[in-house]
């Protein structure tokens, strides 16, 4: 015999999911980390191939970020 359980929590959506690791301090800090090291770069001028690396390395940072998220809500 089944049991109707309506008392039974509802699964959290993947999007609460999300935004609540999206929210963790872990990932606001990182985030806005590579958020400053990004305008750091562009305020500061490109002026040499270690400008350019920089704000690549900054980049990733933050697109890896992005894809953790992203992950996390579907895995």
């Amino acid at each position: 015999m089944l049991i109707d359980r309506a008392d039974a929590p509802a699964p959290v959506a993947p999007k609460r999911r999300r935004m609540k690791r999206a929210l963790r301090v872990e990932r606001v800090g990182q985030t806005a980390a590579s958020l400053c090291w990004i305008a750091s770069v562009l305020v500061s001028g490109i002026s040499s191939p270690g400008d350019w690396l920089q704000l690549c390395a900054a980049s990733a940072w933050l697109i890896a970020n992005t894809a953790a998220i992203a992950k996390a809500a579907t895995g």
